[in-house]
């Protein structure tokens, strides 16, 4: 009878509503949303206002070598166009072409006077005027410091070419301490293209996705060549060089979605209690 009954409490307790402890299964985590590549082609257009330098002029007057006593430049203006790549936040490279606007050219010799009767006779001083235009090709690289809201203070470098388009050179001697003055003398003016290396430094303004601003200094030297031709026993000259200091403001446009999209870290679930049912 105790087996009977044994079995049969057995058997209720297998008939009876079991509790079961079912574990919801977790949703699958969503997934992180990366960042959109900041590389890119980019079109720049750059303007600046040019500090110009001569680094002095060399001729021949007759068989002898000479030098200007006095050389100035006046300053002048360039405007820029470019194309780039922006390879990562920290590197990006371009390729510029500039144009440089006219600039005026004033030289004064001093010599010995031709001893042939004319006004400069025994000492003489000569003003002289020119004026060159130029543009100038450039490979340039250029380093993105530190993003800092929306500025990004950069430097860079750049190595080219630069065409120099002298005009005629106009000399007039006159004798020293006054006496008169000879006629003037046009030197035909020679043309040239020059190495140039060029250092950079500034910030890029973020305005918005696409465009961006750009204001910051340039230096430029220029190597020398070719300047005026030989004109009665005056001549050829060749000038040192130039040193550009450029004060510059710019825009540049991005190609593509530029606009960075924060990376979300996945969502923590809460830990999942057992329901029992």
């Amino acid at each position: 009878m105790k087996r009977i009954l044994a079995f049969a409490s057995v058997l209720a307790v297998l008939s009876a509503p079991a509790y079961a402890a079912d574990f919801v299964e977790p949703a699958p985590a969503p997934e992180a949303v990366e960042p959109l590549p900041t590389g890119g082609w980019y079109l720049r257009k750059d303007i600046s206002y040019d500090f110009m330098s001569s680094d002095g002029v060399d001729y021949k007057a007759g068989r002898d070598n000479a030098s200007f006593s006095d050389v100035d430049l006046d300053d002048t203006g360039n405007l820029g166009f470019g194309v780039g790549y922006q390879i990562n936040d920290y590197f990006r490279v371009d390729k510029t072409f500039d144009y440089m606007f006219s600039t005026k050219f004033r030289g004064s010799t001093k010599g010995g006077g031709s001893n042939d009767g004319s006004a400069c006779d025994v000492k003489c001083v000569s003003t002289d005027a020119s004026s060159f235009k130029a543009f100038s090709l450039m490979a340039n690289a250029y380093v993105d410091i530190y993003r800092w809201g929306v500025f990004t203070p950069y430097v860079g470098a750049g190595l080219g070419t630069t065409y120099i388009n002298w005009g005629d050179l106009k000399n007039t001697a006159c004798a020293a301490g006054g006496g008169g003055c000879d006629d003037t003398v046009t030197h035909k003016g020679k043309d040239s293209w020059r190495f140039t290396y060029a250092l950079m430094a500034g910030t890029s303004i973020d305005i918005n996705c696409q465009w961006k601003a750009d204001v910051g200094y340039r230096y430029r030297h220029v190597d020398g060549g070719s300047m005026f031709g030989r004109k009665l026993n005056g001549g050829p000259g060749s000038d040192k060089g130039f040193d550009i200091h450029e004060v510059r403001s710019g825009i540049r446009y991005q190609f593509g979605d530029a606009c960075p999209v924060a990376y979300m870290p996945p969502a923590e679930l809460p830990a999942e209690q057992p329901v029992f049912k």
